[in-house]
């Protein structure tokens, strides 16, 4: 690999694309393979060519930026282009860079996955009646681990930020949808079978079938560079695009072979009717922010007219997918939970960023995607110091953030922030970061936290016409002119009878400056205004005008806003894969190592035997427990005591009770942990008070095991009964 390097550094200044070609194939024989190697080495010309492209996409979108006319035109497809290839080469390194991280022997997705279903994590939906895709039905340990995990959230965020929290109704109606964009842009693109009418999501589909192609035994090998060109490029690929390579390919309908139509735009919303006349036309909402928007002005009256305050909500979103798939990724309802948090957009510092500034995040910037890098450990000051994050509210929550994920169990050496770029980002966002999880799908996005601006309460304001400010104070008080326009209602029905409605909605929303000019214009004879195809002509008895100068000490202005949102299904899922493990000894022995706060169930209580001297403890421990609010099951089904720590290790619970027959002599009993194995003997009436400590964090395991004499041997002996 040294020689390797040295070549690398010889041939680049001299024969740069030279260099490039002869190590990017040799890097390409290699990535497979790097035991003892450099990956640094290996990756250097998928880095070169993520630059390169990255550097295209710059001149490109200069030279848009700058054109006119008809070539501006065909300069932004050059720019669509240039993007596209940049993902792809982005896609490519990104894949080498998966296949030089440390293996994560022990895990097996489909080990995981018959796990979660045997024991009723979650699995698919109405199992008596044929599948439908998307949907799935927690079960009652699946629904005891959201649970936690959302309290968990509630503490973390809506209580230690003291947020006001909202519910929100599911159904929307058409018009809120359609300020925020929804309506217009929340689209994927869909073929179907000519035939049988069957829908399926374009990307996906052609995905699927160049998978085909390459495993065909008789496809060439230019074929293949073809397929895996195009796979690197599918989540960019257009309208146009994706026909063009359904014709190259002559894909079709996998279900009955027949032709497939053109992609068409496809909106993700479910649509409905509200009421029995079905004339209010809504949707199932796809997030659950536009509620708290359109409720601003009654939380900023709740919170006395103070900013920044956060609003949060916990609740159900739907988005109708074309092909929903990998379990609880990609599914068509799901829970969100979101906060907006509303700031003085001149005034984005935060109170407590100091407490935080020196927590390390791993950043993968839009300046390292662009040169082929890397995401690098920097702290959250820095970044937010040297402008690599906007302003210290973006940079306090994603902080927030990454303490939120490691607490309920996200492995830090699987989690980093991705930057949105430039081309990807929305047009109003300042900065946006989405925290990102990797698992055996890839790197997959859970909780997205972005600088939205204005936009949204802006959106909401224009389509409804009406104001939706927050008061600063000035540092001193100013006369401001106004000018009111009372419109002549009697005069204008007169004239203009079932038409006048929409003058009047005219006049009502002018603008001060259109006012006057209004009033101006007028002094000089009549006005022709044309609306909506009808044409008025306005005299001046149909309006008057009244003007004031008075003193304020406030100015309107529009809050920005902040907006973490976490995938909660997502992170549920992430968390589950981080936390499979198999035991050292046997690893057929699988086990969930979640944290405790979140664990579905905290105390496992298990009796040595059936034996009905036993019941009076159990009854007792139980009574205990509930008083403490710790959560806990009895297992006194058959089989060793072995085989029942695997299977309530197998369902996360963190501690093990067990009632022997030493607990008839000394009223005590071993509690167990979970990760460790340890045992230590405890008295019965001090159960509750360890249990729940351990569970809200007041006490640890080494601290206990300070205090409390160890017990050995019951595993072991448990195990040799399982070996029998």
């Amino acid at each position: 690999m040294l020689v390797i390097r040295q070549l690398f550094q010889l041939l680049t200044p001299v024969h740069g694309q030279l260099a490039h070609k002869l190590l990017y194939s040799m890097a390409e024989k290699t990535a497979g393979d790097l035991t003892g190697a450099d990956p640094e080495i290996a990756l250097a010309p998928y880095r070169t060519a993520v630059k390169q492209a990255g550097l295209r996409v710059q001149q490109a979108q200069m030279n848009a930026q700058t054109a006119t006319g008809a070539t501006k035109l065909d300069l932004q497809t050059e720019f669509t282009q240039c993007v596209s290839k940049l993902r792809a080469k982005q896609k490519e390194l990104q894949e080498a860079e998966l296949k030089m991280r440390p293996k994560q022997s022990h895990f097996d997705r489909s080990k995981l996955e018959q796990l979660l279903k045997r024991r009723f994590f979650y699995a698919s939906s109405f199992p008596l009646y044929p599948s439908v895709a998307g949907l799935f039905d927690y079960g009652p340990m699946g629904c005891a681990l959201k649970a936690n995990l959302l309290s968990e959230w509630r503490r973390h965020f809506v209580l230690a930020e003291q947020m006001l929290e909202v519910d929100c109704t599911v159904l929307t109606p058409e018009p809120i949808l359609r300020a925020s964009g929804h309506v217009d842009k929340f689209t994927d693109y869909m073929v179907h079978d000519t035939v049988t009418g069957e829908c399926f999501r374009a990307d996906h589909l052609l995905e699927a079938s160049l998978e085909r192609v390459k495993a065909d035994k008789k496809t060439t090998e230019g074929v293949k560079k073809r397929c895996d060109e195009l796979l690197r490029q599918i989540d960019n690929l257009g309208k146009e695009e994706l026909r063009d390579v359904i014709m190259e390919f002559n894909i079709t309908s996998p279900s009955s072979g027949k032709p497939l139509s053109e992609p068409t735009e496809f909106n993700l919303m479910f649509p409905t009717s509200i009421g029995p006349s079905k004339q209010v036309s809504g949707y199932l909402r796809p997030e659950t922010a536009q509620g708290i928007f359109v409720n601003f002005k009654r939380l900023l009256e709740f919170n006395g007219g103070k900013l920044p305050f956060a609003a949060a909500q916990i609740g159900q979103a739907f988005r109708n997918e074309i092909s929903p798939g990998s379990g609880l990724l990609r599914v068509r309802e799901f829970t969100l939970a979101e906060i907006e948090h509303f700031v003085d957009p001149t005034d984005k510092t935060h109170p407590k960023f100091l407490q935080i500034a020196d927590t390390e995040l791993s950043l993968f910037s839009g300046c390292s995607q662009m040169e082929g890098g890397s995401a690098q450990r920097v702290s959250i000051g820095e970044a937010v110091e040297t402008g690599l994050v906007a302003n210290q509210t973006l940079g306090y929550f994603m902080a927030r953030i990454h303490l939120f994920l490691l607490k309920v169990g996200a492995d830090s050496g699987r989690l980093r922030f991705r930057q949105h770029l430039n081309n990807e980002m929305a047009h109003y966002a300042t900065d946006c970061w989405d925290a990102e999880l990797l698992t055996s799908y890839g790197w997959i996005e859970c909780v997205g936290c972005a600088d939205r601006s204005c936009y949204d309460l802006n959106a909401h304001a224009i389509a409804t016409k009406k104001i939706v400010s927050a008061k600063r104070p000035l540092p001193a008080p100013v006369f401001v002119e106004s000018l009111d326009i009372i419109p002549n209602k009697q005069e204008i029905g007169k004239i203009f009878k079932s038409d006048s409605k929409v003058l009047l909605e005219h006049l009502n929303s002018l603008e001060l400056c259109e006012m006057k000019q209004l009033e101006g214009a007028l002094k000089n004879g009549p006005v022709t205004v044309t609306l909506k195809d009808l044409t008025f002509q306005l005299e001046a008895s149909m309006v008057h005008f009244k003007s004031e100068s008075k003193m304020v000490h406030h100015e309107e202005y529009t809050p920005g806003v902040i907006e973490p949102s976490f995938g909660i299904g997502r992170i549920l899922y992430a968390i589950l894969e981080h936390n499979f493990q198999g035991r050292k000894d046997d690893e057929n022995r699988n086990w969930l190592s979640l944290p405790s706060c979140i664990a579905p169930c905290a105390c496992s209580i298990l009796p040595i035997s059936s034996n009905e001297v036993f019941q009076n403890y159990i009854q007792q421990i139980t009574s205990g427990l509930t008083d403490a609010g710790v959560t806990h099951k009895v297992d006194d089904s058959g089989g060793s005591i072995g085989r029942r720590y695997a299977r309530t290790d197998e369902i996360a619970i963190p501690f093990g009770i067990t009632i022997d027959f030493d607990t008839l002599k000394y009223d005590s009993v071993t509690m167990r942990e979970r990760n460790s194995m340890k045992q230590v003997r405890i008295p019965l009436y001090q159960i509750p008070e360890v249990a729940a400590g351990l569970i809200a964090g007041r006490l640890n395991w080494a601290k206990v095991c300070e205090k409390y004499p160890m017990f050995t041997g019951q595993e072991s002996s448990a195990a040799k009964d399982d070996d029998s």
